[in-house]
């Protein structure tokens, strides 16, 4: 088994309740940045303890939250001594509308992931794009760079999509499978 983290901010729960699912999908452990971009105590060995890990944040503004700026820009510590190379990386999103600028986040989170020199994983999964596909199949929002996952702005953490918690727990799946296959 391999030691899996999900490191991520939520601003209104919405992107803790796709990290959950990712933690349920990939046997991981959560470690939220807090509403002031702080780790919990003991959160940066926990980083340096894991075999993997999935950066989340919501996407704010075309890009992550400043809370999850303030931990990567504090990541430069493990930077500099090259503690996170070689480890697996992934990425997901949340954000209110379907395109949302979404892939932004997910390509601040990749570059992020490679200035650690990390090994990325995308999702893996074919998108949901035929006339019959409904917004409830896995991957209707047919990302496959990292997980992307939309909330309406005025839906509560109860109202999210079935089908995107159904994706974040397989993109989890698929997080445990290449971490054991890179074993």
């Amino acid at each position: 088994m391999k030691n899996i983290v999900i490191v991520f901010h939520s601003g209104y729960g919405h992107t803790a309740k796709v990290a959950q699912a990712v933690a349920e999908g990939s046997s991981g452990t959560l470690l939220a940045i807090d509403a002031e971009g702080d780790l919990p105590e003991g959160g940066w060995e926990q980083l340096a303890a894991a075999d993997a890990i999935v950066f989340g944040s919501p996407t704010y503004m075309g890009s992550v939250s400043w809370q999850f700026k303030k931990f990567a820009d504090a990541s430069s510590k493990p930077w500099f001594a090259q503690a996170w190379k070689n480890k697996l990386a992934a990425g997901f999103t949340n954000s209110a509308s379907m395109n949302g600028d979404k892939l932004s986040t997910l390509h601040y989170l990749f570059t992020l992931s490679q200035q650690h020199g990390m090994l990325w994983a995308g999702t893996g999964m074919m998108p949901s794009n035929s006339k019959a596909a409904t917004r409830n199949d896995i991957n209707y929002v047919a990302s496959s760079s990292g997980l992307m996952t939309v909330t309406p702005s005025d839906a509560s953490v109860d109202e999210m999509v079935p089908g995107d918690i159904a994706t974040a727990k397989a993109f989890g799946a698929r997080i445990k499978e290449v971490a054991a296959r890179l074993a």
